[in-house]
């Protein structure tokens, strides 16, 4: 008869994470701190988090003295390992969402002011490439705003046609 050897303990599932890897969560969730320390108020208004984390991470950023600061985000990052791993996770998500948002919006804005730039310089054929995608542009008010712009540009005058030209263009595209 065969003696049964005890499991061994490597084998098992449940061992509790490593220190590195306790090391490695912390750093994560200071990383995240730092992040949501660095936030504007309107970024950090579209975030899914309770009063009271919105309260601590509005009284960290007031903070400026470096080592001050410091403490405060790690305060915070203290409050933020209080959250169960799915809010953390929504959390990080919805950064992650919001930074993707801003970065489409931005390649938006560089789209834009490309148009605008394309309009000013090459006139009439930059306006036949932008009616053929737009069928339904004003071609005349556009004209007429590159036109103005240009020559505000040339004569080094407030660009006003300048930044009418670029509404128009983000009202023609939807931006």
């Amino acid at each position: 008869m065969r003696r049964r050897e005890p499991p061994d303990p490597l084998d098992d599932e449940t061992l509790p994470p490593s220190r590195s890897q306790l090391r490695r969560d912390a750093l994560e969730i200071f990383e995240l701190a730092e992040t949501l320390a660095a936030l504007s108020d309107a970024q950090l208004s579209r975030l899914p988090l309770a009063d009271a984390l919105r309260d601590e991470v509005v009284r960290t950023r007031v903070v400026t003295s470096h080592i001050a600061r410091k403490r405060a985000t790690q305060f915070l990052a203290k409050q933020l390992r209080k959250l169960d791993a799915a809010e953390v996770e929504t959390l990080r998500r919805a950064l992650e969402h919001d930074r993707a948002k801003a970065h489409h919006e931005t390649a938006t804005l560089h789209r834009l002011e490309a148009w605008r730039d394309r309009l000013i310089d090459e006139g009439d054929a930059a306006l036949d490439a932008l009616v053929a995608l737009h069928p339904a542009a004003d071609r005349q008010h556009l004209r007429q705003l590159a036109r103005n712009a240009r020559a505000e540009r040339d004569r080094e005058q407030p660009l006003h046609a300048y930044r009418e030209l670029f509404r128009a263009l983000r009202e023609l595209f939807g931006a």
